[in-house]
């Protein structure tokens, strides 16, 4: 089983507060995701769909579109249309996957979800009895490095070595590490971001006074953020 690892270097955004939106790390990671899927999927599967990003970007004609997400209220904001089922449903339920069975499906993507994962090891299990060509993005330990640094908080999420270990024994994947900066204008719309955008799975360890002091003590007007990308290879895809 052959790993393609590359690392490359850091991506650097501008984050605009006056466009409104919290999810522009995520949104560039779904554009990079599809962009690595050079086929054009019929009967697709996403896991962690949340409103629809995913769908939305989405540039080819397909039949099926199965968005899974455990918030109902942002199935509720997922685009609808009668090739879009949209499935209130956990990937961490073993149960879930088992319905999921039925059905047959031609790529499963997920992106920015599966960090969240339970245990991923039995996720990437069930993934892999679906059959399928997977496009999987995950945020990683090196996500808001500098922050956790200077708070002396422990990381949040897996490390890079972590998942690369977990996914080597389920698939025959490209495996790309990607490292992405977002900058801001001021500390305060950098903590207000991080409140508003999900990425810090709703952790709460600092009181307020903690937090004031961070805010203060934090050295970057930016944040770093680093996502793995475990796409499977062409190769195996002609088989």
């Amino acid at each position: 089983m052959v790993v393609n690892k590359m690392k490359i270097s850091s991506e650097f955004s501008k984050y605009a507060i006056q466009y409104g939106s919290n999810n522009v790390i995520q949104n560039k990671v779904i554009k990079k995701l599809l962009q690595k899927v050079s086929y054009k999927p019929k009967y697709i599967l996403d896991l962690g769909c949340g409103s629809g990003a995913l769908c939305k970007n989405i540039d080819w004609d397909y039949e099926y579109f199965c968005g899974v997400d455990f918030a109902q209220g942002m199935l509720e904001l997922h685009p609808k249309s009668n090739k879009i089922a949209c499935v209130h449903g956990n990937f961490n339920d073993i149960n879930f996957f088992q319905t999921l069975l039925k059905d047959r499906f031609d790529s499963i993507f997920s992106a920015s979800a599966l960090q969240w994962a339970e245990n991923l090891e039995e996720v990437f299990h069930n993934i892999k009895l679906l059959n399928a060509p997977i496009a999987l993005a995950i945020f990683t330990a090196n996500t808001f490095k500098t922050l956790n640094q200077t708070a002396s908080l422990k990381p949040l999420l897996r490390t890079v070595n972590e998942v690369n270990e977990l996914q080597k024994k389920y698939f025959e994947a490209e495996f790309e590490v990607v490292e992405y900066k977002l900058e801001f204008e001021s500390t305060r719309d950098l903590f207000r971001y991080i409140k508003q955008s999900g990425v810090s799975g709703s952790r709460k360890v600092l009181d307020y006074k903690q937090t004031k002091q961070l805010m203060r003590e934090y050295p970057m007007n930016y944040l770093e953020f680093e996502v793995v990308f475990i796409t499977s290879k062409m190769e195996s895809l002609l088989v």
